[in-house]
């Protein structure tokens, strides 16, 4: 072993910039370097007590000197003048023993075209670039840091690795884009980590990763290392099937689930299950009801349950709640394996203040708006983007992607799109700024919105957007080549509303309020729209979907029953969050798992039949989906019976089948109501909500009518039904009794 006597001296400003972790450019000072005439090795821990460099060329070993007490190592390399790969073989002062390979001895490692590409906003996998990567750099294998702070004066890797010692692993700036990165050698998968931030004002603060593939939840807020190209799919078949569909012209029916709640262990300290377990348990179910799609509340990291994953600290990071990337990676595929198509709630409408999270993240305002008329909701508590920064912007489409690509998600639902289009959304006089032009809206989140809508579908042709959208902002669901926001779909706000209105009414009462239930089929053809009863409706105090129903125990179901057949005859995909279709009585709680054991009743097990049953029709009978968005798929029979509350209609198919939907919204079951049609033949009853099996009264049609050749309602010919009491019946027509 040589032994270093004297070395080159260090500048004393340097040094105490190491030191102090201030130095704005570490790897000029630690490292391998040449002074006056030599090869010097600088090394600074603060945890060893003596440091030797080997050569990896010839073996040779060099003891470092200790110019100080505080863990700053220096050794020259006598009569070498050419670099040598090395290693670092520390001692702490307790004895311990361990190897290292320096990370100050490597190169950059972005390239100036990714540095380019974030920079101007189009870096659309720029995932594969920032946060944590393992890899190997010159023969080692590590982890790869990358963050985006652009105003820090400093940035520091810390993990258990390193004691959670910011002076340790500072991290080299890259000048012109802000971005910061270091190679940390022998850091694996699994291991913790956070970025000690020096703000711009000199204030320290630990955050976690923004690109961070796996994370804690709660009060324990550190990222964690993980390898996303270990996964091997088993979904080819639906891929492929999925990039050649047009949902808009197929059978979209969701059920709408958030994950903590909505089964949980008993058994075992009332656990949540795993996202393994939930492929053993909630995919059967789904499948067993008929739907095609399961709709997942944000499962995007979160620190707060009560937040229900709508304020999002870890927009790459499947919640940990649940399992790691890959076990959620499972439950994906087994639903693609088991034709069930995945959506997943997205948030990039705003973000929480958690000091680890986004906000203020680099001592300015780098992820927000810096005016709070601009970047703060403040009836939420949270924070608003900068859609108008390019990295920003960059950041939440490459998200987008990232979810189509490393988890092939079918589909994201747009949370909140109305608070990103207005500018005072939520916001009184005085409380918000004006575009450029002096309007409300908000030109750079719809410019956003634009571009993340169009990069999506170039992309992953298949997939579908959906949006959250309450207002008559134009256009929501049409391309934006021709002036649209692009998204496949929107929430029909307006139908919800006004339906829930309707049925909330005691029936005496319905005959004044007929216009509620006629009015959406003024618009309903000017989006694709979906049909929804969210988790939005049945919390904070609005109570169950059973318990808004009016009249007694069967009438509230009876008009339950009524109600979601009538959402399946209106035009427009569905949707019904978890609970509904067994008919929780209580209010969703996040906490707690649903009621499980009402199914055991009649009354429950029946309107669980009723969705199956309605899901099957759905999906069976084109009249219901492959005309949703043309006038062309709907005939009004007559609405004018406000006296009875009656109202009939027709949904037709490209291919011409029709059906024949007849709604009684009153409890009295009516005789001989005559109904016009089309065309002669035999009209047999394919829904009819009233029956036995759902809990009702049986009171229907003995499976079908015969059309007589009277002409009814500007029909040719008509049919003269039993109306079941607060009940749905539909009917197929078919050229012969069969």
């Amino acid at each position: 072993m040589k032994t270093t006597t004297s070395v080159p001296p260090i500048h004393e400003g340097a040094l105490h910039a190491i030191l102090k972790a201030e130095h704005g450019d570490p790897f000029a000072v630690l490292g391998m370097h040449e002074a006056e005439g030599q090869l010097v090795v600088r090394v600074f821990r603060p945890d060893a007590g003596e440091v030797i460099v080997e050569n990896l060329n010839d073996g040779t070993l060099y003891q470092a000197l200790c110019v100080n007490g505080d863990g700053f190592f220096v050794t020259g390399c006598d009569g070498i003048t050419e670099r040598f790969p090395y290693t670092l073989h520390f001692t702490s002062h307790e004895g311990h023993k361990w190897t290292e390979r320096d990370p100050y001895s490597f190169g950059t490692l972005l390239g100036a075209l990714d540095l380019h590409l974030f920079a101007e906003g189009n870096h659309f996998e720029i995932y594969h670039k920032l946060g944590a990567h393992l890899r190997e750099v010159d023969g080692v294998r590590g982890t790869s840091f990358h963050v985006w702070a652009p105003n820090a004066q400093r940035v520091s890797v810390v993990g258990d690795f390193n004691r959670w010692d910011g002076r340790v692993h500072v991290m080299r700036k890259l000048l012109g884009c802000g971005v910061w990165e270091i190679f940390l050698p022998g850091v694996s998968e699994g291991d913790h980590y956070k970025f000690e931030v020096k703000q711009a004002h000199g204030e320290l603060v630990l955050k976690s990763d923004p690109f961070a593939f796996f994370g804690q939840h709660g009060k324990a807020t550190a990222s964690l290392v993980f390898d996303l190209h270990r996964y091997t799919w088993s979904d080819e078949d639906w891929m492929e099937a999925r990039g050649k569909k047009d949902w808009q012209r197929s059978p979209v029916s969701i059920y709408e689930v958030h994950l903590g709640s909505w089964q949980r262990k008993a058994d075992d300290g009332n656990r949540y299950l795993s996202y393994r377990e939930l492929a053993d348990t909630l995919l059967p179910y789904v499948v067993e009801l008929g739907y095609t799609h399961i709709e997942l509340l944000p499962v995007s990291e979160h620190p707060f349950d009560g937040s229900w994953g709508y304020q999002v600290t870890g927009y790459y990071a499947p919640t940990s709640r649940f399992g790691n990337p890959d076990e959620f990676r499972y439950f994906v595929d087994r639903c693609h394996q088991r034709g069930i198509g995945i959506i997943l709630d997205w948030v990039p409408g705003h973000f929480p203040k958690d000091v680890h999270g986004l906000a203020n993240f680099d001592g300015t305002n780098l992820f927000e708006h810096a005016d709070p008329r601009q970047g703060e909701h403040k009836e939420w508590g949270t924070l608003i983007f900068n859609y108008g920064r390019n990295e920003v912007r960059n950041f939440l489409i490459a998200n987008a992607l990232f979810w189509f690509e490393q988890y092939h998600i079918d589909g994201l639902r747009v949370d909140a799109v109305a608070s990103m289009l207005y500018l005072d959304y939520s916001r009184n006089a005085g409380e918000w700024l004006p575009n450029v032009h002096g309007g409300r809206e908000n030109l750079e989140a719809i410019y956003f919105l634009k571009r993340f809508n169009e990069v999506s579908y170039e992309r992953f042709p298949g997939i579908m957007t959906i949006a959250e959208e309450s207002t008559a902002w134009p256009g929501v669901s049409r391309p934006t080549y021709l002036g649209g926001l692009g998204f496949g779909f929107k929430w029909n706000m307006g139908w919800m509303h006004d339906f829930l209105s309707y049925m909330q009414k005691d029936p005496v009462h319905r005959r004044f309020h007929q216009g509620d239930i006629t009015f959406s089929l003024i618009y309903a053809f000017h989006e694709h729209f979906a049909l929804v009863l969210s988790h939005d409706e049945v919390v904070h105090g609005k109570g169950s979907l059973i318990n808004k129903m009016p009249g007694d125990v069967w009438q509230k179901f009876a008009n339950l029953r009524m109600f979601y057949a009538w959402m399946y005859a209106h035009p427009g995909k569905k949707l019904l969050f978890m609970g509904g279709e067994f008919g929780q009585w209580r209010e969703w709680n996040h906490d707690q798992s649903l009621d499980w054991h009402l199914t055991q009743w009649p009354e429950h097990d029946g309107l669980h039949r009723l969705v199956q049953h309605l899901n099957w029709v759905y999906k069976n009978e084109p009249a219901l989906y492959d005309q949703d968005d043309s006038y062309a798929g709907f005939e009004w029979i007559d609405f004018h019976d406000s006296d009875n509350s009656v109202v009939a209609f027709m949904r037709k198919a490209r291919s011409g089948e029709t059906l024949v939907f007849v709604i009684n919204a009153t409890p009295v079951a009516r005789d001989f109501y005559r109904i016009g049609v089309n065309a002669e033949g035999w009209y047999e009853e394919i829904i009819n909500t009233d029956a036995a099996v759902y809990g009702g009264s049986n009171a229907g049609n003995f499976g079908g009518v015969h059309a007589e050749a009277i002409s009814w309602q500007g029909k040719s010919h008509s049919i003269v039904l039993r109306l079941p009491p607060l009940g749905v019946a539909a009917f197929k027509r078919h050229a012969l009794k069969p």
